[in-house]
């Protein structure tokens, strides 16, 4: 006999996966646009790692139009918005399965005190929006020689 680990996130995701193929059976899956804003809510991966020189910040954004995409400094608060809109030229009753989210998402991160928030920049390529915080020249510090009286 073998045990096996209760992952209480599995059942959870199995018994999301069952009422997701009862709902598609009788026909009320994909999701409709009527829906509540939180149920179409999804959030981006993103990555963070920090340079001598900038913080950069990499979200995956696949199937997003740059167009779609908002990214605005405010208060300290670095903030990502967007949708991905749900692909109209494939009718919804065709499809077996829908996995990806859709919707509208919103990712804020606070800027510590270091970032030069008038040169922040973005790119996106490649379904990757790239934002590159900048540091501030920090004041160095300077020696003063004591004077014996």
């Amino acid at each position: 006999m073998s045990l096996q680990r209760f992952d209480p996130f599995r059942e959870i995701i199995n018994l999301r996966n069952q009422m997701d193929a009862l709902f598609s059976e009788m026909g009320l899956l994909p999701r409709t646009a009527g829906q509540t804003e939180a149920a179409a809510t999804w959030s981006p991966a993103v990555d963070i790692y920090e340079t001598d020189k900038e913080i950069v910040l990499k979200a995956e954004l696949p199937d997003i139009k740059q167009e779609d995409i908002r990214v605005s400094v405010d208060n300290n608060r670095l903030s990502i918005t967007g949708e991905r809109k749900f692909e109209s030229e494939v009718k919804r009753e065709n499809y077996h399965r829908i996995e990806r989210s859709y919707g509208a998402f919103a990712r804020t991160f606070t800027l510590p005190p270091t970032v030069d928030q008038d040169n922040i920049r973005a790119e996106y390529k490649n379904g990757v929006l790239t934002v590159s915080l900048p540091k501030r020249e920090v004041a160095q510090g300077r020696n003063i020689t004591i004077q014996v009286a």
